[in-house]
């Protein structure tokens, strides 16, 4: 059957791959990479397998498929161990090994926490902040943090090992997000679109958490009734104004309180967003620096892999071009 994704092992030269039928097919390439073996198959799902990640320190090999399972086997026996059904086909898959958690990202914008046994799992909870579905993860072992990417242009970044709920909101991309890496030593994180912008933010700031957008019948800043509001609209014999909300602050304003507009790198704002008057006046030049470089890789990026040793990046796209950048990514 025709490949559908694939899992390579370097320690180990394991390459395990997904195909569309639902198998997962194992092989072991020669020391000089010239001839591969295959060992053994899984069948692992009912249809298309999504994505496999192997785990030289479980000898696991977890996976999602078009099936909405997760399913993950032993490397050893190609015994099955269990299986979780996701909300949606699921496009995101890490794993973290101290705990045994794994996260898994799908269609419908929500992020799944199992853990993981020997021959058992149990959910642990899920995230929702997206609009659009998600479609990759990245784990941060070290920070304890979740990057999430998703098909509505946003990256959010969870907070798991701070137990404190955060989530930090990103916005840097104009079409829906690809691909993300993570560059430890740096603690940059590269996401790619298919803009076919790269984004390197750096995640070594003090970033702010987005406020909740406030619910109100008239502007927090003027008392103008919003449109909805008859009552108020009739005892004021005012006519009602369309609803906004600041990004700084949160509150509900009316067009003429908020016609400013101002970029917000530490709330995750690259770009410039609606703000009232008097947060616009309060953000200064250095709230405003960014805290991303952005990058033109001229072509739809599917897929993107970054090599700490040699500090290249490695982006392929609908194009059929793979394309290599070093030292700072330019592509």
């Amino acid at each position: 059957a025709p490949c559908s994704c694939m899992s390579f092992n370097p320690e180990t030269r394991r390459l395990s791959i997904g195909l569309d039928n639902g198998t997962i097919s194992e092989f072991i390439l020669s020391e000089d990479y010239n001839k591969m073996t295959l060992v053994k198959s899984y069948q692992a799902h009912q249809s298309r397998v999504i994505m496999i990640l192997f785990v030289l320190e479980m000898e696991w090999v977890l996976s999602t498929g078009q099936d909405k399972q997760f399913t993950w086997h032993c490397s050893e026996s190609g015994q099955r161990l269990g299986g979780y059904r996701t909300s949606a086909s699921a496009c995101g898959l890490q794993f973290d090994v101290e705990t045994r958690h794994v996260f898994v990202g799908d269609h419908s914008g929500q992020v799944t926490i199992l853990k993981l046994e020997q021959e058992s799992c149990s959910l642990v909870t899920t995230f929702k902040g997206h609009t659009g579905g998600v479609t990759a993860l990245c784990w941060d072992p070290i920070q304890r943090v979740l990057f999430s990417g998703s098909s509505d242009h946003s990256i959010i970044m969870w907070d798991i090992g701070g137990r404190k709920g955060t989530a930090i909101e990103l916005q840097g991309h104009n079409d829906k997000v690809q691909s993300l890496s993570y560059a430890h030593h740096t603690r940059q994180l590269i996401s790619c679109g298919a803009d076919g912008g790269i984004v390197v933010w750096n995640m070594d700031v003090e970033r702010q958490e987005t406020p909740e957008w406030l619910d109100s019948d008239s502007c927090q800043k003027c008392d103008q009734p919003f449109f909805w509001n008859f009552k108020q609209m009739w005892d004021s014999k005012k006519i009602g104004l369309r609803q906004h909300h600041c990004r700084k602050c949160g509150k509900a304003v009316c067009g003429k309180c908020s016609s400013k507009r101002s970029s917000i790198p530490l709330m995750g704002f690259e770009f410039e967003v609606r703000v009232c008057d008097s947060c616009h006046e309060s953000i200064t030049d250095e709230e405003r620096a960014p805290t991303a470089t952005f990058h033109d890789s001229k072509h739809n990026i599917v897929h993107v892999h970054f090599d700490a040793t040699r500090g290249w990046l490695l982006t392929s796209g609908t194009d059929k071009i793979i394309k290599v950048g070093v030292s700072g990514f330019p592509s």
